[in-house]
């Protein structure tokens, strides 16, 4: 006898043990006599629908066809929460309790599956897929989640109803299922459903959108999005263009709008952030492009959001991002940075269009940390706080990122006034630190790279033509750099949070 049989002998010959299998025992006996109503139809074809996990990789995709983040993100969560209570039913759970199916007599035969399971029964791997996916989903969206919750429950009932699980597999698997969803969770939290407040600011109320001009780069894969701000909006003048033509339009449209709009990625958003600050508008940004950390953060996900804060007038100040270099000046809402990152922008642009923008930025990082290994090259040279220190990456966010869990940082206020700073000191095996730096996060100091939050940074004895990238775009400075904050400088629309 193998010690997981022991283990489940030595329960039943326990006391407790015994008491609860024969109430086990006793619970599925009373189901299967049991007359459930309209059951016969449906609950062995629902348990069957659930057999390796096809029926929640369909809702998955149905609720990514919906095509709104939120309930993208809802469906990514919920089969990842799968896959580990999967992963874990199939590697420990039916493996340490080797507990046999129940026996079939007392279940009529119109329940009873086709094809019975060969596997032990306890416990439920079906039920753990339910309970994980449905509360993965929830965790994310929970209107998702009420919607998904009661197909949950009837899969993880038809295992009882049909006679392949006693009551307490199922209790058990549940159980497991709702903390792998949560496990998840740990790595990855969820968004959360309204972000801090920050400075309301005055903004004009456009009924039907009235008044407000957007510009929509059509390179970002806006189509949906356009469509959909022409349906919520049947008032606002939406412009659509190649990336090329995205500033002169912005250009045009400021001359004209009560509100300027934009649709796109974080390049796109940059642009228009730019105009609206020298014509002193306000800014509606709705999130076309691939990465989206601007709007995002600001609590801005799609055209309901949008257009509810447009229509009520609903906006907020933030901080914007300055730099100048010589001649060369410019602004970013998100992130600057110096060193080997310029060059893995540079090198995802060209593959993107290829291959995607997911694939084209693993497929750079790993290029450029490669031949920065290969070839040798030398860190970035930057004088700043009086000494000249050797960099492979300088990094400044306007405003201070977060740690949400394994994933990359996040704001939770853009009106805090800090640059958050942050560099990987130079030295030997320039990958190897970028990797650890990445890996550990925020660290206020570690032999490997450093952070501080500063108000306005100057940095000298840096080469001319050193690349510089911000927001996603690419340029050269002309030696000294100064980094600053202009706080509260942008007024944007994005809707009250609840309550």
């Amino acid at each position: 006898m193998s010690p997981d049989v022991d283990l489940y002998a030595d329960l039943g010959r326990s006391p407790l043990g015994e008491r609860l299998l024969a109430l086990d025992t006793r619970l599925f006996e009373l189901a299967a006599a049991r007359h459930w109503p309209g059951a016969e139809p449906v609950l062995p074809r629902l348990s069957r629908s659930a057999n390796h996990g096809v029926l929640w990789c369909a809702t998955a995709a149905v609720m990514a066809a919906v095509r709104t983040p939120r309930a993208r993100r809802a469906a990514v969560r919920g089969l990842a929460s799968l896959g580990l209570a999967s992963l874990t039913i199939n590697t420990l759970g039916k493996r340490s309790v080797r507990r046999a199916r129940p026996v079939l007599d007392p279940v009529p035969l119109v329940r009873r599956l086709k094809r019975q399971p060969f596997t032990t029964s306890f416990p439920s791997g079906h039920a753990a897929s339910a309970a994980a996916f449905a509360a993965g989903v929830a965790l994310e969206s929970p209107a998702w989640g009420a919607v998904v919750a009661p197909v949950a429950f009837s899969v993880a009932a038809s295992r009882v109803y049909t006679g392949v699980h006693f009551p307490s597999d199922v209790l058990a698997g549940a159980a497991l299922g709702v903390g792998a969803a949560y496990a998840v969770r740990s790595l990855v939290p969820p968004r959360p459903l309204s972000p801090p407040a920050r400075p309301r600011a005055v903004a004009p109320a456009l009924p039907g959108g009235e008044g407000l001009v957007v510009v929509a780069n059509t390179a970002s894969g806006t189509a949906d999005r356009v469509r959909a701000l022409r349906d919520a909006l049947p008032r606002a003048e939406v412009v659509e263009c190649p990336p090329q033509e995205v500033s002169a339009e912005l250009e045009k449209a400021a001359a004209r709008a009560r509100v300027l709009g934009v649709c796109g990625g974080d390049g796109t958003v940059n642009a228009a952030a730019e105009v609206a600050l020298r014509h002193g508008l306000p800014l509606a940004v709705l999130p076309g492009g691939t990465l989206n950390h601007f709007a995002y953060d600001l609590g801005v996900e799609d055209v309901r959001a949008l257009s509810r804060a447009v229509e009520r007038g609903e906006a907020v100040r933030v901080d914007v991002g300055r730099f100048v270099s010589g001649g060369k000046r410019g602004v970013f809402v998100n992130t600057l940075s110096l060193g080997v990152y310029p060059e893995l922008v540079r090198e995802r642009d060209r593959w993107s269009r290829r291959i995607g923008n997911w694939p084209a930025g693993v497929l750079a990082a790993w290029k450029v940390l490669h031949a920065t290994d290969r070839e040798r090259r030398q860190p970035l040279q930057a004088e700043f706080q009086g000494q000249t220190r050797p960099l492979w990456v300088l990094f400044a966010g306007n405003g201070t990122y977060h740690r949400m869990g394994l994933l990359p940082g996040r704001r939770k206020d853009l009106a805090d006034g800090q640059l958050d700073v942050r560099v990987v000191h130079g030295g030997r095996r320039p990958a190897a630190r970028l990797l650890a730096a990445a890996v550990a996060g925020p660290l206020t100091r570690s032999p490997v790279h450093a952070a501080v939050q500063v108000g306005r940074l100057r940095l000298t004895g840096v080469a001319p033509g050193t690349l510089l990238a911000y927001d996603g775009e690419v340029t050269e400075i002309q030696g000294e750099l100064t980094l600053e904050k202009l706080p509260e400088a942008l007024t944007v629309y994005r809707p009250a949070p609840a309550g």
